[in-house]
């Protein structure tokens, strides 16, 4: 049974072919199996079981399998209306320490860290065992789509599916095409996002895509206002929230990780060389001394142990 019902399609035409909303033709992702077991694989996870899939959560290490089925307990009970349906939910997520554990699925959804090495070698592997129609995915925040798919020999079945943190809450998931991404890999894609009660925008596969392309100066003009003493996190984030900004940047980065913000900013910036997105100085030396915001308790902000 499907717990939310899916959101009309509500297309439009782009005229430069870089964002377009595209149509669903009905739901066909049943199984799925998610690599990395982190915040953004656990959420999505839950997002996905929660609407009836079965998901299979790839995690190599005990102790994060551990994490993880803790966390998904939390998640499920805020993301759905009783104990009992999310119990139910959590009965579909199936923590495995292997793709080869994992029964054969519709869907393989990579969300390790954003290492092009590592990713590759998760593709890699995908490309031996996912059966021949699998839509193969990767929830990269900046990395280039095409790069990710190079070590399979099957690049028009891959596509970026960038959801946003915390995954399990935010509407808006980028549908990244790359070149070689067929219509009908884009397509099962945004019919999987509209599954999930979420937000599918299709865009190119160029560095950060949209959202991390347009964000980074809001990152790094508040890093470079605090390094030049106009004011400290606290003060800037007190200015952009009351000019009607949910978060501010500090607080915000604090949220995603100092250090996961930093990797996308220093992927843009390395794909464009575009001087003004060049990663913050202040950024780098707090993420060398371990104040990565929320999740080492201290960033911007302290959290307390």
């Amino acid at each position: 049974m499907t717990l939310f019902p899916r959101p009309e399609a509500n297309p439009s035409d782009d005229p430069t072919g870089a964002v377009v909303l595209a149509q669903s033709k009905g739901a066909s992702t049943n199984t799925i199996v998610v690599i990395g077991a982190g915040t953004m694989g656990a959420g999505i996870a839950a997002s996905a079981s929660a609407v009836g899939c079965e998901v299979y959560l790839v995690e190599p290490a005990a102790a994060a399998r551990e994490r993880a089925a803790a966390g998904l307990t939390k998640t499920l009970g805020r993301l759905l209306p009783d104990a009992a349906t999310a119990e139910a939910a959590f009965g579909r997520i199936h923590l495995v320490e292997s793709v080869a554990k994992a029964s054969p699925a519709d869907l393989y959804l990579e969300a390790v860290p954003e290492v092009l090495d590592l990713k590759r070698t998760v593709f890699a592997e995908l490309d031996r065992v996912a059966p021949a129609d699998a839509l193969l995915a990767t929830n990269t925040s900046s990395l280039a789509v095409g790069e990710i798919a190079r070590p399979t020999g099957r690049a028009q079945n891959v596509v970026g599916i960038h959801f946003f943190n915390p995954p399990a809450v935010m509407k808006l998931v980028e549908v990244v095409r790359a070149e070689q991404s067929s219509d009908e890999s884009v397509r099962r894609a945004v019919e999987f996002v509209e599954r999930l009660g979420k937000t599918p925008v299709v865009v190119r596969d160029t560095p950060g895509f949209v959202v991390n392309r347009v964000a980074r100066p809001y990152y790094l003009e508040a890093l470079r206002a605090i390094d030049a003493g106009a004011a400290d996190a606290e003060g800037v984030d007190a200015v952009l929230e009351g000019l009607g900004f949910k978060m501010g940047p500090c607080r915000l980065m604090d949220l995603i990780g100092l250090d996961v913000n930093l990797a996308t900013t220093r992927s843009v910036y390395e794909a464009t060389h575009v001087e003004r997105l060049r990663p913050s100085p202040l950024q780098e030396r707090m993420v060398a001394e371990g104040r990565l915001g929320r999740k080492s308790s201290r960033g911007f902000y302290d959290y307390g142990a």
